[in-house]
């Protein structure tokens, strides 16, 4: 489908990655659902969405990690009348140190990242099963690729997330939709503002906007972005134990 006409849904659009792929949409005039806890927040993202071309840019306030997933896709559907995007952009990072104390912290991160994210992946498949067209697009991170001191958990939400995404692109192959996780490294936004040594290696949530867009067009069922960090996860990945449990990533 032309952008002028595609319907879209996103979960979490007040990251900083969402709402820079909405932009994107807008301007070709896409139909917009956005989903978001703020409502401040997601009411003023409507409503520059509208101002820049969007056909329609509503927002829906609704704690996606609470939410009933199989209730709120349903409604999701009646306001657009189907699906063409469903991307699933919220998630916490977390502080691992915090985490590593913290039980009740943990099974937040976890239930955010991953069991919610489940459900409401499973949810939209079933629609885009249904309709044979659509892509669901779900944003993991290159921290699930292997477990490291500095953030396992967060590492091992998104790992979840990964292979339930990748399960689904396999279910939906010979149906006509599709599935894709993103991979995304380091990217500079709100949730990463505390981190410092910022370099070459970080993105910018506009380049990521500009890819999921790009995604939803083609491509999947898993994408790194920017595409470089597939080579540095493939090392990663590759060092022994040996060496590897001997720096401090």
């Amino acid at each position: 489908m032309t952008g002028a006409t595609k319907r879209v849904v996103i979960l979490g659009a007040t990251s900083a990655i969402a709402e820079a792929a909405a932009r994107i949409w807008a301007a070709q005039g896409a139909r917009l659902v956005l989903v978001g806890r703020d409502p401040a927040r997601v009411e003023a993202v409507a409503a520059d969405l509208t101002v820049r071309g969007a056909t329609q840019a509503s927002a829906i306030v609704l704690d996606c990690a609470a939410a009933d997933a199989t209730v709120e896709v349903p409604r999701l559907v009646e306001a657009l009348g189907a699906l063409d995007v469903v991307l699933l952009a919220y998630g916490v990072l977390g502080e691992q140190a915090t985490l590593e104390s913290d039980s009740a912290a943990t099974a937040d991160l976890l239930r955010t990242n991953f069991t919610s994210a489940a459900a409401w992946c499973q949810a939209a498949a079933n629609v885009l099963e249904r309709q044979g067209a659509g892509v669901l697009i779900a944003i993991g991170s290159v921290a699930g690729d292997r477990g490291r001191q500095s953030n396992y958990l967060y590492g091992a939400s998104k790992a979840g997330l990964g292979i339930l995404v990748q399960g689904i692109a396999h279910r939906l192959a010979r149906s006509g939709a599709r599935a894709v996780l993103v991979k995304p490294g380091f990217v500079d936004t709100p949730m990463t503002a505390h981190l410092n040594g910022k370099g070459a290696l970080w993105a910018k949530p506009e380049a990521m906007g500009r890819t999921i867009v790009a995604l939803a067009e083609k491509g999947g069922p898993v994408a790194y972005a920017p595409a470089f960090w597939r080579a540095i996860m493939l090392i990663v990945r590759n060092i022994p134990a040996a060496i590897f449990h001997k720096s401090k990533l």
